[in-house]
């Protein structure tokens, strides 16, 4: 006879199986990630029918099985029907589950995230509806914590390059400062444009010194010199003074009401969390692709 077990999660990912089961991805605080089936899920009147919905929490008593374990039981603790009622909202939720799933662990408890997950999606849930600037300063906030709580935070108070504090200059309307996401984050420009010189004026110097070889010695030889070169970090972004405050103060709840931030803003550090936290995760959150639709367009109406 299969052991059973109890336990406490929140479902991030259902998918059919047969004509009438369930596969549910299921965070618990106790075992990490579980992917058990609910049978019989998709008839119409099944009582599993509504408690493998997405983001529903339920106490479920488990059957462990050889591949699949199996959900024999399920009550519901917690819902967030606000989520569906706002496509702003629910695009936000999918997209920090995507990234919960990425970062969650089997067999293992998964108490920090679990609780942090619930967190924001009860900040998202709340909001009033139709606040698209306000769902991308939550979206932003709950993908900075994702990546605190992995260890995996952009380093934004400094410079990867010199380690010299960055501070935002509101007085300069064009200031900007680099995000680099393959060196970890923000890169002063001017550090960055004069490495790039000094750089260019070395490869100038060494090509005289070496010139275009034709001896096979001589191609090792020019070869060797390149391969040691240290590599200049690439620009993937270039945030403006607002945007860069907003990356500092990110881990801080006031951020969230924070004067001058606009929905464009939002929208720019957005982005530069999502391209950070997919090279992080070395795979695309397929529900940006959500978010560039629905945001875009209404930012497009508020203008």
């Amino acid at each position: 006879m299969s052991r059973t077990y109890k336990a406490t999660g929140i479902n991030l990912k259902t998918q059919a199986l047969g004509e009438s089961d369930k596969i549910v991805t299921i965070l618990t605080p106790e075992f990490g990630l579980v992917r058990a089936v609910a049978p019989g899920a998709r008839k119409h009147n099944s009582s599993l029918g509504g408690r493998s919905g997405m983001f529903v929490v339920n106490e479920l008593l488990i059957a462990k099985g050889r591949s699949l374990d199996k959900i024999t039981q399920a009550q519901t603790l917690k819902t967030y029907p606000g989520l569906a009622k706002d496509l702003g909202k629910l695009a936000a939720s999918q997209y920090l589950a995507e990234i919960v799933l990425c970062q969650a662990l089997s067999e293992q408890p998964q108490e920090e995230l679990y609780e942090l997950f619930n967190e924001h999606l009860h900040r998202l849930e709340v909001l009033p509806s139709g606040n698209t600037s306000g769902v991308l300063a939550h979206l932003a906030h709950g993908v900075f914590h994702l990546l605190a709580l992995a260890g995996l935070t952009p380093q934004v108070q400094i410079c990867c390059l010199s380690g010299r504090p960055l501070t935002p200059d509101f007085t300069d309307p064009n200031w900007q400062v680099g995000f680099s996401t393959p060196a970890g984050g923000t890169v002063c420009l001017e550090t960055w444009e004069s490495l790039r010189t000094e750089r260019e004026r070395e490869m100038r110097e060494n090509n005289k010194q070496y010139p275009m070889p034709h001896a096979p010695s001589a191609i090792s030889n020019a070869q060797t010199v390149v391969v040691h070169r240290q590599e200049i970090p690439m620009i993937s972004s270039r945030p403006g003074a607002m945007e860069l405050a907003l990356l500092q103060h990110l881990s801080q709840p006031e951020i969230l009401h924070i004067d001058g931030a606009s929905h464009r803003n939002w929208l720019s550090v957005e982005q530069i969390l999502r391209q950070y936290t997919q090279y992080q995760l070395g795979r695309p959150i397929r529900s940006a692709n959500l978010i560039d639709s629905y945001f875009a367009a209404n930012h497009d109406a508020i203008v």
